[in-house]
Formats: structure tokens, C-alpha cells, sequence
């Protein structure tokens, strides 16, 4: 089956994941504390260059998460590329990059926020600290404390700023928010658009997604379509005879 073209549509945030390989290292102290700065700085550099608005970032051992409105469908593909090259460099490695990055497309209003929440919770996910806003490789301190400032590139999503009036009150709504967390069902659904790479929202979001990307915005179902009962058995059926 041809693998499906990436899911892109106009002024959309998309959430995106790519894994590290192994041979990246990042699991090292030593090397962590070395390169996820250079990361930091990259990405920013890369959101300038390639006109795509970073709303949310993550850098774990694991897993490079972002939340990102880009310009163009060339946005996200070439801001990962070059990331990926500036990181194999300065290792002086191959792929740094566990094969392709994922993305889904949450809808505004209802599923930003919750995929902003469950980006922000990766390094609780994978046990290094035991609150969000510990974990300094994280948007996490800027949306809840608002105390980051190596990141001032980062652009606050709009469904942010409905959390409130003004930024202590931004700060300590979303604050809650985070520290509660999803819902398991919907970081299962999340989860689940990320690895299909579909859109996750209502059925008008899906449907609006799907005309606006030019490909299907979500699974079809599984399995063949039930086949109505042939035509001699109608037949007989109307006859009173048996099937």
C-alpha cells in the first residue's frame, strides 16, 4: 500500500515527534548537558529560517516534540532536516533521527491545549523529574511560570491565550492544567494520531482537514465493507423460499 503524503494544512498547528537514535547519546549526562543548548538554540534558528511559529518544544533523551503553526508545507520537513544534520555534525555521526518524524494536526479549541499539556509531560512520561515545570528542556517554565527566557522565538498558540486575562492568570491556569494532566483517553488519542499521522478533532474539523490537506485526515475502517446478501437469496427470500 503507497504510505500515505504527510498531513499538512494551511495556518494549522501541528504536533510532531521525532525519535533520537540510540547512537545520539542523549541519554548520557554529560552529553545531554552539552547539546541540548546547541539543540535549543538550532531549533530557534531553524523556526526563524523556515517561517514556522514554535508554540511548544521538548528535548528529552527520547524524543524531540514540537507544537508548530509552519508557513508552508516545506516548514516543518526542512526545519527536522536541518536539525538532524546540524545535530549528525556536532556528533560527527550518521542519522541521528530513529527513521521518519511523525505529525498530526490537533483541532484548535479542543485539542491544542491538551497536545500542548501532553508535549510539556514527556519528561514526567519517561521518569526524569517528577513535575513538568522541573524539566528545563521543556516550553513547560514559559507557559507556567513564565520564567524562560532562552526561547524568545517561542509563540504562544492562541488556545494559550484564552487560559486567561492576564499572564499570572495565563500562568496559573495552565499551570493547574499541566500539573493535573490529560485524561488517559486523551493522551491515548493523541498518542494514537501521532502514530497514524492523522488529524485528531470532531467529525467538521476531520472532514474540513481532510478537502484542506487533499488526503484522508483519518483511518478508514477496518476490514471489508459488509457485502448485502446476493441477489438469487433476496429472491427466494421474497418467494418464501429458504436461503
Amino acid at each position: 500500500m503507497a504510505r500515505l503524503s504527510r498531513l499538512y494544512a494551511p495556518a494549522a498547528a501541528h504536533l510532531v515527534l521525532a525519535r533520537f537514535a540510540s547512537s545520539a547519546g542523549l541519554g548520557d549526562h554529560d552529553s545531554a548537558a552539552r547539546i541540548y543548548p546547541l539543540l535549543l538554540n538550532w531549533l530557534g534558528q531553524s523556526a526563524q529560517q523556515y517561517q514556522v511559529a514554535v508554540h511548544g518544544w521538548c528535548l528529552s533523551p527520547q524524543v524531540l516534540l514540537v507544537l508548530a503553526t509552519p508557513a508552508d508545507a516545506l516548514g516543518l520537513p526542512c526545519l527536522i532536516q536541518d536539525l538532524g544534520r546540524r545535530l549528525a555534525a556536532q556528533l560527527k555521526r550518521g542519522s541521528v533521527f530513529s527513521g521518519r518524524y511523525h505529525s498530526a494536526i490537533p483541532e484548535p479549541g479542543e485539542w491544542v491545549l491538551p497536545s500542548l499539556i501532553w508535549l510539556e509531560r514527556a519528561a514526567m512520561r519517561e521518569d526524569l523529574v517528577s513535575e513538568p515545570a522541573q524539566w528545563l528542556w521543556s516550553s513547560a517554565r514559559a507557559h507556567a511560570e513564565g520564567l524562560d527566557t532562552r526561547a524568545s522565538w517561542l509563540q504562544h498558540h492562541r488556545d494559550y491565550w484564552q487560559c486567561g486575562n492576564t499572564p499570572f492568570g495565563r500562568q496559573a491556569s495552565y499551570r493547574e492544567h499541566l500539573n493535573t494532566g490529560n485524561t488517559f483517553a486523551q493522551d491515548q488519542a493523541i498518542e494514537a494520531a501521532l502514530k497514524g499521522q492523522w488529524g485528531l478533532g470532531g467529525a467538521e474539523f476531520l472532514a474540513d482537514l481532510s478537502v484542506e490537506a487533499g488526503r484522508r485526515a483519518q483511518p478508514g475502517l477496518r476490514g471489508r465493507p459488509k457485502r448485502e446478501a446476493g441477489i438469487a437469496k433476496k429472491l427466494l427470500q421474497q418467494a418464501g423460499g429458504k436461503a
